[in-house]
């Protein structure tokens, strides 16, 4: 096609269309409401409180993760490497169990700063430990979805394989190149079956598996069922792939594409969709060698992403390299919308005032967004708490802290936080996992860029380009000067430090969990 593609007045798209989207007119949309709705109830019935879960399926789990739990307290319980230990137990459990059990991994994986770093290390060995499916079960379930007269050419060896679905590369009878995401055989009873099991035993586990102190795994289960039932079914994914494509237009963010799905090869169980190439995201090296500025690709990344939150409540909910590509043409390419962040007005407006109060250094804004997100208690006392967990003041450098005060802060805190009834509502932790991960990708994509300065940037870019639409949406007293303080507290660091880079940063992390592994191998 030589013209513009007309798709690219409702979305970010690439200019080389191989078809033109009308959100308007595409059969398969006529379902996504229904089937949203859908998603969300099973997920809540799946979940609920039940006498008893499938009886088979349960005791096999219970097995083996008690047999997992009971290795650890028999051999590592009490011992510097207690938690490694059981991390390692409970990651070999999740690939007894399958499919379900692996995706809940891998999302834990994503939750650095939530959970232990002993889980997320190893869980983080769950993203490869997924085996294909057999090509003919493959061909059979494309068959029966779309026809298998839809394609010319079909590679038999995919692209990738995860544990819902796995991605082949194909051409369509008329010659489009595409890339068709296909549902593991069975997996949705698979799924169903787990999630009852899981929501019987997650309220026995409360408090009895020390993995992180704030672990609630009913919630846990409910935010892992409400993601999983609504990747199911893949036009949900398909009309988030339009939902972001048309916030990125109307935010004027042409640094991010979103490929197109296919007008009419959509179903529950195959999607078809554009096929996007480019440099696997945090290859800096070959960034710099076509150059392309990696520092700028990860800025406007993280622009597009807080104001798709922000000012519109959608956003990419599950960040990672395998998601990503930086193309030729320096555009970031979105991939996989199975887990999209949906907020409703009154979360949307709590995370625009958190970022803004932020911005603001207003600690009472802050922790009255949290309780409004869902992290805190509904009935919270913004004030007790700020008194409670310390908040004002100045700062306090972790690094001039020995490791028996860092241990009591942390309890105190933990405590503290329990008390009010804290817990990771799903679009929180979505965002904190996306958040992890870009704050992860500044380690190779821009390790030496001044953090201090970017944020500036950041919230500059946000006040300047969006101001009248945030004054209307909080008031123009959510307009008040970014204070760097607020800013610089946030790191732990005084008033008199101007500048510091990831690379810096990472530094002070490393410092902290080595002062706090050595407390913990001494018995403390």
């Amino acid at each position: 096609m030589t013209d513009r593609p007309a798709d690219l007045d409702v979305g970010s798209f690439t200019e080389t269309a191989p078809w033109v989207v009308d959100p308007a007119a595409l059969p398969w949309r006529l379902a996504v409401a229904a089937a949203r709705a859908r998603a969300r109830a099973t997920a809540a019935d799946l979940t609920r409180r039940r006498r008893l879960p499938p009886v088979g399926r349960a005791v096999h789990v219970v097995a083996v993760v008690g047999w997992a739990i009971a290795g650890w307290w028999v051999r590592d319980r009490g011992r510097p490497a207690s938690r490694a230990g059981l991390s390692r137990r409970l990651r070999r459990a999740f690939e007894r169990l399958g499919p379900t059990y692996i995706k809940l991994g891998q999302i834990l994986s994503a939750g650095e700063g939530m959970f232990p770093d002993e889980l997320v290390a190893e869980f983080r060995l769950l993203r490869d430990q997924v085996p294909a499916e057999p090509f003919p079960a493959v061909r059979r379930a494309v068959d029966a979805a779309v026809g298998w007269a839809s394609f010319r050419s079909f590679d038999p060896v995919p692209v990738a394989a995860a544990s819902i679905a796995q991605v082949h590369a194909a051409h369509l009878a008329t010659g489009e190149e595409v890339v068709v995401k296909v549902q593991r055989t069975a997996i949705e009873r698979q799924v169903r079956r787990d999630l009852a099991v899981m929501g019987w035993l997650a309220p026995l586990l409360v408090g009895r598996i020390p993995v992180a102190a704030l672990a609630n795994p009913p919630a846990l289960v409910e935010v892992f069922a409400e993601t999983i039932t609504e990747e199911l079914d893949f036009r949900l994914e398909a009309d988030s792939m339009l939902e972001v494509a048309g916030v990125l237009r109307r935010t004027g963010q042409r640094a991010l594409v979103v490929p197109r799905p296919h007008p009419h090869l959509v179903t529950p169980t195959v999607l078809v969709m554009e096929r996007l190439d480019g440099y696997a995201w945090g290859d800096a090296a070959s960034l710099r060698a076509a150059g392309i500025d990696s520092a700028a690709v990860l800025n406007g990344l993280l622009i597009a992403f807080l104001e798709g939150l922000v000012l519109f409540g959608v956003f990419h909910g599950d960040l990672h390299a395998g998601n990503l590509l930086v193309r030729p043409d320096h555009k970031v390419a979105l991939l996989d919308f199975g887990i999209t962040g949906r907020l409703d007005e009154r979360r949307r407006l709590a995370f625009l005032r958190l970022v803004m109060t932020t911005s603001a250094n207003d600690v009472r804004g802050q922790v009255a967004a949290m309780r409004d997100l869902g992290a805190l208690r509904p009935d919270a006392d913004v004030d007790q708490v700020v008194s409670d967990l310390r908040l004002e003041g100045p700062p306090v450098d972790p690094l001039a802290m020995d490791a028996e005060q860092l241990t009591s802060e942390i309890r105190e805190m933990t405590k503290a936080l329990l008390g009010y009834g804290a817990r990771i509502p799903k679009e929180l932790m979505l965002f904190v996992k996306d958040m992890l991960f870009i704050d992860g990708a500044m380690a190779t994509m821009a390790p030496d860029v001044d953090v201090l300065g970017e944020l500036t940037t950041i919230l500059l870019h946000l006040q300047q380009h969006h101001g009248e639409r945030i004054a209307r949406d909080l008031g123009e007293a959510a307009m008040a000067p970014i204070d760097l303080d607020g800013v610089r507290g946030s790191f732990g660091l005084s008033e008199d430090v101007t500048s510091i880079t990831h690379r810096e940063i990472q530094a002070r992390r490393r410092a902290v969990r080595e002062r706090l592994a050595r407390r913990r191998a001494a018995g403390g």
